[in-house]
């Protein structure tokens, strides 16, 4: 997050058109990335709702699966439940934008590139001596 681009003062509504699931995902993790982490802001939150989107259609899903199986008996047979595939691509959704987004214990753990953290030097050892700030 860069020193002009403040988190907001209060914590944002969540979207109207979020699911329920995908608003309770918006209240547990959305405190915890602006007043803990500091790390998002607000030109953040569309990605965010992306993400509690995709945690809504996995939630949606499970439930889904949980009561009515993962297969069911067609004309030609038994057939994959069409929510296994969604609850997957849901999941994998969920984990690409977890990891743009600072949530997964690996996207934690990489460098991050912050304001001041350089050695004084800028980008010039890369560009010849180039200060290109």
């Amino acid at each position: 997050m860069t020193s002009d681009e403040p988190p907001p003062d209060d914590i944002p509504d969540p979207p109207t058109w979020l699911s329920d699931d995908a608003r309770v995902e918006w209240e547990r993790v959305l405190p915890i990335l602006l007043n803990e982490r500091r790390t998002l802001t607000v030109a953040d939150l569309a990605s965010f709702a992306n993400y509690c989107t995709a945690i809504g259609q996995v939630a949606e899903a499970a439930r889904i699966l949980s009561r009515e199986g993962l297969t069911f008996t067609g004309t030609s047979g038994p057939k994959r439940h069409p929510a296994v595939a969604i609850r997957s691509d849901g999941m994998t959704q969920a984990r690409q934008i977890a990891a743009e987004l600072g949530l997964t214990p690996a996207s934690r753990a990489r460098p991050a590139i912050r304001e001041g953290s350089d050695d004084g030097q800028g980008l010039g050892p890369l560009f010849g001596g180039l200060r290109l700030d």
